[in-house]
């Protein structure tokens, strides 16, 4: 595969990954609704910096996907979206002290090597 196009989806997927962790502390962060109505719990929580920041990165990750799917055959580009299960178990571990498990870390492997081998095609 060509070094732009597939920069261009590796950028795509991490937008998308990193908008997976905004929206997490979005909707985390709202726990002062508590006295709300729940419409205006939705409202609060789809304001919250945290959820506008991820449709932000997602609307930017769809035009970047975009270029990508331009310059690349869907089939050899889409499998690189497993990236993105990586990336979101990653930030959880990392930033949410999420538990990352032996199997999640053996399904980690098993998403790896599938992507490596469809790179390669």
């Amino acid at each position: 595969m060509a070094k732009l196009p597939l920069a261009l989806i590796l950028v795509s997927v991490t937008l998308s990954a990193v908008a997976q962790l905004l929206f997490k502390l979005g909707v985390s962060s709202n726990a002062e609704t508590s006295g709300l109505s729940i419409s205006a719990k939705l409202v609060a929580t789809l304001l919250s910096p945290g959820v506008l920041g991820g449709l932000t990165l997602y609307g930017i990750g769809t035009i970047v996907w975009l270029a990508a799917l331009a310059r690349t055959p869907l089939s050899q580009a889409y499998p690189f979206v497993g990236l993105g299960f990586l990336m979101t178990a990653f930030f959880g571990y990392a930033f949410l002290s999420e538990e990352f498990g032996i199997p999640r870390i053996l399904g980690t492997i098993l998403v790896i090597a599938g992507i490596s081998l469809i790179a390669r095609g």
